[in-house]
C-alpha cells in the first residue's frame, strides 16, 4: 500500500502536465515557481488510495492553514493553537467524512517541526530556523474498512469548517474506478470513489 501512495504522484504526472499545460502562464524561472507553488498558503495536498479493504490518505499543508503561523510557537497562545490543531488532526473519520465502510483507524501519524517539543531547536529543517519559516505539516492516515464497497465518498467539509484558513485542496485518487485528480473547496469539498 505505502508503495502505491508513494507511487501516485508519478502515476498522476500526466495529468498534472495537461493541468499546467492548460495554464495560460508563462514563468521565466520555473524552479523558483515551483517551490513556491509546493508551499502556497490557503492552499494543501492530499494523496488518497483505496486498495481493497485498505484506505490510506495523506495530507501535506502549510502549517498557516492549519494553525495561523508557520513560526516556532514561543507563546503560550502559539502552543495552544499547535495543541489545538493537532488534536484535530487526530481526529480523521471526522475531518474527512469517513463514514461509510465499516473502517477504522489502523494508524494515524503527524509530522511537523511545530510538533517536536523543542520546535525552535528542530533539527531535521535546520533552514526553516534560519529566517525563512515555511513550515509544513503532513499527515498520514491508514484506515481498515470492512466493506469498501459501501465507501462512495469522502466529504472535507468539516476540515474546511475546523481549519478556514484553508481554501482549496487539491487531491489525487487512486481507487476503484481508476485514478483523478480534483480540487475541492468549501463550496465543494466532496469527493466520490
Amino acid at each position: 500500500m505505502r508503495r502505491l501512495l508513494l507511487a501516485l504522484p508519478f502515476a498522476l504526472l500526466p495529468l498534472a502536465t495537461a493541468l499546467a499545460a492548460s495554464h495560460d502562464h508563462e514563468h521565466e524561472h520555473h524552479e523558483e515557481h515551483s517551490s513556491l507553488d509546493a508551499h502556497e498558503h490557503g492552499a494543501a495536498q492530499l494523496n488518497i488510495v483505496l486498495d481493497g479493504k485498505v484506505l490510506e490518505l495523506q495530507l501535506e499543508s502549510p502549517a498557516m492553514n492549519l494553525v495561523g503561523f508557520e513560526h516556532a510557537a514561543k507563546s503560550d497562545a502559539d502552543k495552544a493553537k499547535v495543541t489545538a490543531a493537532r488534536s484535530q488532526l487526530k481526529q480523521p473519520k471526522a475531518l474527512f467524512g469517513v463514514n461509510a465502510g465499516d473502517c477504522s483507524v489502523r494508524k494515524a501519524e503527524l509530522e511537523s517541526p511545530l510538533f517536536a517539543e523543542n520546535a525552535h531547536e528542530h533539527k531535521e529543517h535546520p533552514a526553516q530556523d534560519q529566517g525563512s519559516e515555511h513550515n509544513d505539516i503532513d499527515a498520514h492516515y491508514i484506515f481498515d474498512c470492512q466493506t469498501p464497497d459501501e465507501l462512495k465518498q469522502l466529504d472535507l467539509a468539516e476540515l474546511f469548517k475546523r481549519f478556514p484558513a484553508t481554501q482549496k485542496i487539491q487531491v489525487q485518487l487512486i481507487g476503484p474506478n481508476g485514478q483523478q485528480g480534483l480540487e475541492l473547496t468549501p463550496a465543494q469539498p466532496s469527493l466520490s470513489f
